[in-house]
């Protein structure tokens, strides 16, 4: 098979559970290079563990890329030449490698025992506890073939060295005399990781593969299985890791790790897909990036080696600062994935009014749902009442001046922030009354709440007629109170 000339790269999760944001990062890597180049970019299921894979899981890693704005161009939903792109699928190719690599004296079937190994296991730890158990090759120069339960293990060269170049660690060797025959189909036919992944890889013409640090392990297995079947090997590159606080493998006992919790914190996608690609990259001093400047700038040439440590304060300065600069999150985008959440709040906006408030909240919400709190009160007909804030400003005392600045607003002919900040202060001041007096029992007449943005602007979004419909209520509370 001849390898494509564009670059083909891959993101092939493994069905069970959600999309982790380490695996997001990777798939992130895969896309921008795909994106920079004009390449491909493929999704693969790798759902060969029955027992651990699920269609739920695989409906919760799709919709996490799709929020993501990881786009593929081949691989579930959109298909392609190169299907089905499920492993659970594709068995009869594995089926046909491996028989192709056992008429070559390239594997061979394994007839030990469980029971067999682990006394041999057993035996070598009581010679010597620090030694390392690899398989003796009892069954490699067998030529029988008994009906008998068996696993299919590769033949290891035992002499030279098996190299790969790494576009981040360089050229790596292993000498051969510390490979043993590993397995490549488990008892029950299905094909383990390193066989499937070089089957698949090379019948769907990958020419990068670029996963976790963790995966280096695997890869002299896989170039082995590559030479043995005369396949092109492709380009490869592991990616540094990202660690927990304490430098450990990052779980959830240590912070959010799914894609959808921070989709659920109100975090915008490029927010997130930010944060990630600065695990591993960098390009000079920069901290923010919009989508576009990261396919422009990225580029193998910048990742580094060394594994990163989860943030969780930095991640939501990140999502901060995307939120609040008009050229990473257009008003239009704003909208668009306000008004969704809003609506789960039981409220219907009026997008015009959406719009005319969002510039009062740019530098206040951290996150959309940080947001859709700052907004609340623009969208009901009265506000909902802070119960301290109402109990120490929506006094008797402060009645009569609700109602004389509500009517000082209804005389006014223009309902403009000018206009309306001269009839607030011309009433103080032509009665000789401090703003302290009334100015926060306003506030929280037309809020429910003791901050907001400024006063004047509020009153602009509000419109005329639901600000005096405010004032009026809030009155009332204060005669009752």
């Amino acid at each position: 098979m001849t390898r494509a000339k564009s670059p083909r790269v891959r993101f092939a999760p493994s069905p069970s559970g959600y999309l982790h944001i380490g695996g997001a990062r990777t798939a992130l890597f895969n896309w921008l290079w795909a994106k920079k180049t004009g390449g491909t970019f493929i999704l693969r299921v790798e759902d060969t563990d029955e027992e651990r894979s699920s269609l739920d899981s695989v409906r919760a890693i799709l919709d996490a890329m799709k929020w993501l704005g990881l786009d593929w161009q081949e691989g579930p939903e959109v298909e392609g030449p190169h299907s089905p792109y499920f492993q659970s699928e594709r068995k009869d190719r594995y089926r046909a490698a491996v028989e192709a690599m056992i008429s070559a004296g390239k594997a061979y079937r394994c007839y030990c025992t469980k029971e067999e190994l682990d006394a041999q296991r057993e035996a070598l730890k009581a010679e010597n506890p620090k030694a390392q158990f690899v398989y003796p090759g009892t069954c490699r120069d067998r030529t029988d073939q008994p009906d008998l339960p068996h696993v299919v293990r590769f033949k290891s060269p035992k002499e030279g060295a098996t190299v790969f170049n790494d576009l981040v660690f360089g050229t790596i060797s292993t000498p051969n005399f510390q490979q043993q025959d590993f397995v490549i189909v488990r008892p029950n036919g299905l094909p383990l990781y390193n066989l499937a992944a070089v089957v698949d890889d090379h019948e769907m013409q990958i020419t990068l593969v670029a996963r976790g640090r963790d995966h280096l392990g695997n890869t002299p297995q896989q170039v082995l299985l590559y030479e043995a079947m005369g396949w092109e090997t492709p380009q490869f590159a592991h990616l540094p890791m990202m660690l927990s606080p304490q430098g450990e493998k990052l779980s959830k006992r240590h912070a959010a790790v799914s894609v959808s919790e921070y989709r659920d914190k109100g975090y915008t996608p490029d927010a997130v897909i930010n944060y990630l690609v600065r695990f591993g990259w960098s390009s000079g001093d920069q901290e923010i990036f919009s989508r576009a400047q990261l396919i422009e700038l990225f580029n193998w040439d910048h990742l580094g080696k060394s594994d990163g440590k989860f943030d969780a304060a930095k991640f939501s300065d990140v999502a901060f600062e995307h939120l609040k600069s008009p050229e990473l999150t257009s008003d239009d985008a704003y909208v668009e994935l306000l008004l969704p959440r809003l609506a789960a709040q039981g409220l219907t906006p009026d997008e015009a009014k959406l719009r005319q408030a969002l510039p009062l909240i740019r530098e206040r919400a951290r996150d959309l749902n940080d947001a859709v709190h700052h907004l609340d009160f623009y969208f009901r007909p009265l506000p909902v009442f802070d119960a301290k804030a109402q109990e120490k400003f929506l006094v008797p005392d402060v009645r009569q001046h609700l109602l004389h600045i509500k009517d000082a607003f209804a005389a006014l002919p223009s309902w403009d922030a000018a206009s309306l900040e001269l009839a607030f202060n011309e009433y103080g001041s032509t009665r000789d009354i401090k703003l302290k007096v009334y100015a926060q029992a306003v506030r929280v007449a037309l809020t429910g709440r003791t901050a907001s943005p400024g006063l004047f602007d509020v009153l602009v979004v509000l419109g005329r007629q639901l600000s005096l419909t405010r004032l009026s209520h809030a009155a009332q509370l204060c005669a009752g109170a």
